[in-house]
């Protein structure tokens, strides 16, 4: 039987279309005794593929076509030829092997792709079996060459290195030198009888996959499939073919046939999955590992619980006895040794999953979720029914995460820790789209299709097609479409590409190369972190030791806002002493201000925490469990029941000391286990595994899972119907139902976050605008909810700001001042040196005095400009003035550095006293910029306007609850209903329909951020007169989704009456008044208004421009001065005198202030006569 020794899977990312699954099918539907993995210059399918051939009884052959370079691995040169190598693995020597050649080539060859050498080849050699190649490999390229010789050199040296090496023969169509290759491939093993072995190149799995696969390469090459010139397979014969259709290529060459068999003969490797390969910790002499690990829990167990009780005591014995059972001590040392380097370095951290239902965690300080009080099943984390390594994901905050993984390096030695690789596949939109690219339909057209398909999680085009009747009826009658889905069809779900995994990290007992195939995270640094080959599945199937090391921003800022507790308060609160029943904190909760509050800040969430008001940690972890997709609909029951209006009943009494907690509601995994202990007699281990099986979701699992559930509940003398009804009830919740130790765990943090909100608002809301300072909707959010709490979020100041968000104390009130860095454009690092050289000297007093004392050279123009249109330079002048003179401040400032920096004596030093701060004024335009200019700029660059939310927010804060101020307080659930929003009118752009009727988009400033309306004509005719800039009103109209964005279809409209308003709520009124009015009038009468210069008067006025080039001789410079000076003194009047002196290196332009002369061309002929070959002398006009 034939064997394909050369295949290329998914895994061969934008050039091999062969999904594992229906390849491995394939293979067992054609009667394929063995088949081999040869991708591109990795093994990243290796251990899927390996175990998918196992359980369809199909040998599989680990491989890879490996890149070979022409020198040295280590040579960089361009010209050199890149060569094809095919090499299998034998047994587990070859696959170690294997694996070190990929790594090599990878961490070492990497120049362009992935390259091993002769070097390396050789010393790597053993237990491998090499083909010589496509026509790409170094022994066919000779040959096509006519380069015999050596081609007969190079197989010579291989056959001596590997043993085991065969020349490589295919038959394709459609490249011109293959004919001419087999043949010499022929020839040489006649010369040499080094054997002939057949291949197929296969890319795809059938034939009929070549037009999908032609796609692909489009999509690879970003080109379209009427281009001529790209690169393309010309035939379609590269696809898993049959042993008859192999036979039938290779008539004349039948052992090209049989060496196939032969080679899958010599290839038997056998992998361990059995093993757990966990870090060897080293642990005091004469203890075992589980000795250890007793030692330290029994002491810690007396330090944290006093007075424990038989329960707590059995409990302990009963998980350290688990743990020793399965072998997992080690495992749990190594966790406690990374826990305990965290708390000794106040690095805030938390467990996810069910890690904190052990109480032996909880004495290892790995957890502070004690998992008695919660009731939590121990069994849900490790027992000994399932015997599967346990995960416990541990989450730092964020800025810190890599400081962990440093440290497990410099524990266990670099050479044993490495991240963990992920793939992304092609989902639906994203093959819709590249598919569209590919066959060359127009991108709108592209994207309407796109965007048909529902905004679902992990939705295929299949379901798509079925749920979406838009695209099910441009789908049936649209034949570009139909050709557009159906391709997208066959791309979805193929690996598209890889990226490294969010959390991954894994620790191993070898050293890495020894174990899985390793790659650097980012191409091109060879002093980089790695990460493997193989994603978190394979790893874990290896006994590998992989934990989820996840940054997680809210610990980042519950780790700020304690520093500035301390800093501001004198307080020093650990994670430990935040009390549990916080009063205040439950009231925070009840009110929904979630705005910050981790995992309760969606709308939706609100809205159930809201209505909940939670008094308990109990609570809080149950809203976590249910506010999930299936769970969600028992919020409601959940939510009555806890206030009394919703009876809670079982259906058997059985069920009450197991549902009583959660009002009759299952929502934890837990419950479901104790379900299954308590009516059918399973262990809680072998109740877990019923849980995980039921998971799946497979009908034949079900039935199995249900039958052995029947069978004992009616050995212990439960009735028939009984059984049915409580299997009925569990049934569903065993998939989607939470582990109860993750939601409390995560509950913790949501109460410590509220906590701190309010009990320390402005602290934490800093630390909170700090952690999202690039993410500008999250400060939208924040800042809309700081101005509800009443705190004040002043903008961006040159002199106040510091690089993040920080507090000021202004008349014994606590302010939060906007951070340079969250304004678009602006680096955080290319602050430091100006905020340095700003603490140095003291507050700047004016625009020139920033220039000559403040180092901004890392600051760009268009940061400096970003600044500026913030409101950061306000102090020194109207912003669009600044604005205009941009550059000037610039190169004020390069000429200021530049000066600080020479030690030569320059032309400055010849103008005496008078070359003070003065003379590098800046004269800025009179310009007077409009709130609605800066409400624009400030959007644009920090994504609210900070300096007219005031208004707004004074005026608006008096509107009742029924009528949304903020975007945020929209959510999905609102869609398709009417509504009622307040805010301000920004901008109107009018449209038409294709039939001609008129109709406008509006769009609504509210406090944080902006509204999309549509006033269609029906509503246009009863509102025309509103619709102005700046006017301020309430809407009623239907919410609509617009991709992702919430859109108001416009019902009806009315202009606020502030009079009423203010009179009704008993408001002082005469601020907000002067505010609405001024801010209205300006934007309605100022909106054509351009940022000219402005003047009071016509009077002229003339500046006179003395430019003088640097002749390098002191002595002359000080002459010409002198008679500059002489000639200026002359002539004294009321003109500006500017200066344009040119160094060798720079241009620097000043004004020189304490001179004004009276500009006559008889000074301007004295000037240039005495300037003559050293500048030159030009006048301007201005308007005073």
């Amino acid at each position: 039987m034939f064997t394909h020794l050369h295949v290329h899977t998914e895994y061969s990312m934008l050039d091999g279309l062969a999904k594992l699954e229906p390849l491995v099918a394939r293979a067992k539907e054609l009667n394929m005794n063995a088949l081999a993995i040869t991708d591109h210059g990795g093994m990243y399918g290796a251990i899927d593929f390996y175990r998918l051939a196992k359980k369809s009884e199909i040998k599989p052959i680990i491989g890879a076509e490996m890149y070979v370079a022409t020198g040295s691995r280590f040579d960089r040169n361009p010209s050199d030829k890149i060569h094809h190598l095919t090499v299998l693995s034998k047994n587990e020597i070859g696959y170690r092997n294997l694996v070190k050649l990929v790594t090599a080539s990878n961490l070492e060859g990497y120049y362009k792709r992935p390259r091993v050498d002769r070097q390396i080849l050789e010393k790597y050699s053993e237990g491998l079996v090499v083909l010589s190649g496509c026509p790409s490999g170094e022994v066919p390229w000779l040959i096509a060459q006519g380069r015999e010789d050596e081609a007969l050199e190079t197989a010579s040296w291989y056959k001596d290195v590997f043993g085991s090496y065969f020349l490589e023969i295919m038959n394709h169509a459609g490249i011109p030198e293959l004919p001419d290759i087999n043949k010499g491939l022929l020839e040489l093993n006649k010369k040499t009888n080094i054997p002939i072995v057949g291949t197929n190149d296969s890319h795809y799995i059938l034939q009929s996959h070549s037009v999908n696969h032609d796609v692909l390469l489009c999509i690879q090459t970003n080109t379209k499939v009427d281009d001529p010139n790209r690169m393309r397979f010309e035939d379609n014969t590269y696809h898993l073919k049959s042993h008859e259709e192999m036979v039938k290529l290779f008539s004349e060459i039948p052992q090209a046939i049989t060496n196939t068999e032969l080679i899958a003969e010599m290839c038997d490797l056998n992998l361990d999955f059995s093993q757990a390969r966990l870090p060897e910790f080293p642990v005091p002499d004469g203890m075992t590992s589980d000795d250890y690990l007793a030692q330290i829990c029994l002491e810690k167990f007396q330090e944290l619980i006093h007075s424990p009780s038989e329960t707590y005591k059995k409990r302990l014995e009963y998980e350290l006895e688990v743990i020793k059972q399965t072998r997992f001590a080690e495992y749990f040392l190594v966790v406690w040794d990374i826990a305990k380097f965290v708390r000794k370095n106040d690095i805030f951290f938390t467990v996810r999953g069910s890690a904190a239902a052990s109480l032996v965690l909880y004495c290892l300080g790995v957890t502070d979720v004690d998992p008695m009080p919660f009731s939590l099943v121990f069994e849900r984390f490790l027992n000994i029914e399932r015997k599967e390594m346990p995960d416990i994901d541990m989450d730092f905050q964020d800025d810190r995460r890599q400081e962990v993984i440093n440290y497990c390096a410099q524990r266990y030695g670099r050479e044993h820790v490495a991240h963990i690789i992920t793939f992304g596949t092609f989902g639906a939109r994203q093959s819709v789209r590249d598919a569209g690219r590919a066959l060359g339909i127009p991108l709108a057209n592209v994207d309407n299709v796109a965007k048909m398909i529902p905004e679902k999680l992990n939705i295929d085009l299949e379901t798509s097609l079925k749920e979406s009747d838009s695209l099910n009826d441009v789908y049936n009658s649209d034949n570009s479409v139909k050709k557009l889905i159906d391709t997208a069809k066959e791309l979805e779900g193929v690996t598209r590409h890889k990226s490294l995994h969010a959390a991954g990290v894994f620790i191993s007992k070898e050293p890495l190369d020894e174990v899985v195939p390793l790659e650097f995270t980012s191409r091109g640094d060879n002093q980089g972190a790695v990460m493997t080959q193989y994603a978190m599945d394979p790893i874990a199937a290896l006994g590998l030791l992989k934990m989820d090391f996840l940054g997680l921003v809210n610990l980042t800022v519950l780790a700020d806002s304690f520093k500035l507790i301390e800093s501001n308060h004198g307080v020093k609160l650990t994670l430990d002493n935040i009390p549990l029943d916080d009063k205040s904190t439950f009231d925070l909760l009840g009110r929904g201000e979630t705005v910050g509050v981790f995992q309760l800040e969606s709308a939706g969430m609100t809205r159930h925490i809201k209505e909940l008001k939670p008094n308990t940690i109990n609570d809080i972890a149950a809203m976590i469990a249910l506010f999930r997709p299936g769970p969600m609909d028992h919020i409601e029951t959940f939510i009555n029941a806890k206030h009394g209006r919703k009876e809670v009943t079982f259906i058997h009494s059985g069920l009450k000391d197991i549902l009583q907690e959660t009002y009759g509601v299952i929502v934890y995994q837990d419950q479901v286990l104790h379900i299954v202990r308590e009516f059918a007699g399973y262990s809680l281990g072998e109740a877990d595994i019923v849980r995980k099986a039921m998971g799946k979701k497979v009908p034949e699992i079900m039935a199995e899972e249900k039958d052995k559930f029947m069978k004992g509940a009616l050995t212990k003398g439960y009735s028939n119907d009984l059984a049915e009804a409580v299997f009925t009830l569990i049934e569903p919740f065993a998939g989607y139902a939470f582990n109860k130790a993750h939601s409390v765990s995560y509950a913790l943090v949501s109460y410590w976050t509220a906590y701190l909100k309010s009990n320390y608002q402005e602290e934490y809301m800093a630390a909170f605008m700090n952690s999202y300072i690039d993410k500008k909707d999250r400060l939208i959010s924040a800042i809309a909810d700081c101005r509800r709490m009443g705190i004040d979020v002043l903008p961006p100041n040159i002199n106040k700001s510091d690089v993040r968000f920080s507090i000021e104390n202004i008349d014994n009130k606590k302010s939060i001042r906007f951070g340079l860095a969250g304004i678009k454009n602006v680096g955080s690092e290319a602050l430091k040196p100006m905020l340095n050289s700003r603490n140095a000297y003291g507050e700047f007093s004016s625009i020139e005095d920033f220039c000559k004392n403040s180092d901004f050279a890392n600051l760009n123009k268009k940061a400096v400009e970003s600044i500026i249109m913030a409101g950061g330079f306000d102090d020194f002048g109207d912003r669009g003035a600044l604005f205009e003179s941009s550059t000037k401040i610039i190169s004020l400032g390069q000429n200021e550095q530049y000066l600080r920096n020479s030690n030569q004596t320059s032309m400055f030093d010849l103008l005496g006293d008078s070359s003070d701060s003065s003379l590098t004024a800046i004269e800025l335009p009179l310009i007077n910029t409009n709130d609605h200019q800066k409400r624009i700029w400030e959007v644009e660059m920090m994504g609210i306007s900070l300096s007219s939310t005031n208004h707004l927010s004074n005026i608006l804060s008096v509107l009742n609850e029924e009528i949304v101020v903020m975007v945020s307080q929209l959510d999905a659930t609102q869609t398709s209903k009417n509504i009622s929003v307040a805010g301000q009118v920004s901008t109107i752009i009018d449209r038409s329909t294709r039939d001609g009727r008129p109709f406008k988009i509006v769009t609504l400033e509210m406090l944080d951020g902006s509204l999309e309306l549509v006033v269609w004509e029906d509503a246009l005719g009863k509102t025309t007169s509103l619709w102005e800039p700046g006017r301020l009103l309430t809407i009623t109209g239907l919410l609509r989704d617009r991709s992702g964005e919430s859109t108001i279809n416009v019902k009806t409209a009315k202009e606020l009456n502030l009079k009423d308003m203010l009179d009704t709520n008993n408001t002082p009124n005469d601020e907000i008044t002067n505010q609405v009015t001024r801010s209205t009038s300006e934007e309605t009468t100022d909106k054509n208004t351009k940022s000219d210069l402005s003047t009071s008067n016509g009077t002229s006025k003339k500046k006179l421009i003395l430019h003088i080039k640097e002749s390098g001789n002191i002595s002359e410079d000080q002459i010409l001065i002198d008679d500059i000076k002489t000639a200026l003194l002359n002539s004294l009047g009321n003109d500006d005198v500017g200066l344009e002196i040119e160094t060798d290196s720079t241009l620097i332009i000043m004004d020189w202030q304490p001179v004004k002369v009276q500009v006559t061309q008889d000074l301007e002929d004295e000037l240039n006569q005495i300037l003559g070959n050293y500048g030159k002398v030009s006048v301007q006009s201005l308007m005073f």
